[in-house]
């Protein structure tokens, strides 16, 4: 009699025994990010007051950024992971690694890209900058950190890479439906209006090719590490 295979079930973080070292790094990084999106927040309600408009004006500026959603997802994976007491279906998503890994590597991707492209355009105060650099360095960097670490060796299946992909492609069209409804576009390098559509739509091919290459390292690393 052939013995019945039992489909893996894929862990979750941090593992049945976490370290303290992990979960204290996971509880650094989810109290930056939530201090840096609520001190973003803070700063575009003030400004968007001042001209006029609306807190929801406010909120949906914010929703335009690439940096903000993915800091905003940053802080719920990473409070999820240092709560690892908690049960509940939406800690649990978090956990997976396979979601950790999704995170991180937006978080690192949004590091990278602010500083090749956007980094020196805007004159910034002292407390813009502090914010700047906890947004677009400090956090993708101990993100990384915590996944070279912490995030063990898991089965890599191709929906997950698909998935993986939904994130940004989605950003990518609400961000041109909005832009051709309020003519706004958040970065210069996707600004219909200034560099035409042609234009447009090479550089958000490369992006998102760097953004595969990047994906290809995570997967690498994976795929070599140590069971």
């Amino acid at each position: 009699m052939r013995p019945t295979l039992v489909p893996q079930r894929e862990s979750e973080l941090p593992l049945h025994t976490p370290s303290v070292s992990s979960l204290t790094l996971a509880a650094v990084i989810a109290l930056i990010a939530w201090m840096a999106i609520l001190a973003q927040a803070d700063l575009t309600i003030d400004r968007t007051l001042a001209r006029g408009l609306t807190v929801f004006d406010a909120l949906a500026r914010m929703s335009s950024y690439l940096t903000n959603l993915t800091v905003l997802a940053s802080a719920f994976c990473f409070t999820c992971v240092a709560q690892w007491k908690h049960r509940s279906p939406l800690v649990r998503f978090f956990r997976q690694p396979t979601v950790v890994t999704a995170v991180v590597a937006y978080m690192v991707f949004v590091g990278i890209a602010y500083n090749v492209l956007l980094r020196g355009l805007w004159p910034l105060s002292p407390y813009r900058l502090l914010l700047n650099e906890s947004l677009h360095s400090v956090l993708p960097m101990l993100a990384a950190l915590y996944w070279v670490l912490f995030v063990p060796r898991f089965h890599l299946r191709l929906r997950h890479c698909l998935l993986w992909l939904v994130y940004p492609l989605a950003y990518l069209g609400i961000t041109f439906w909005r832009g051709s409804l309020s003519d706004f576009y958040p970065y210069p390098f996707i600004d219909v209006e200034t560099l035409g559509l042609r234009q447009v739509l090479v550089n958000s091919a490369l992006l998102f090719g760097g953004f595969l290459m990047l994906l290809a390292v995570f997967v690498g690393i994976n795929s070599r590490r140590r069971r």
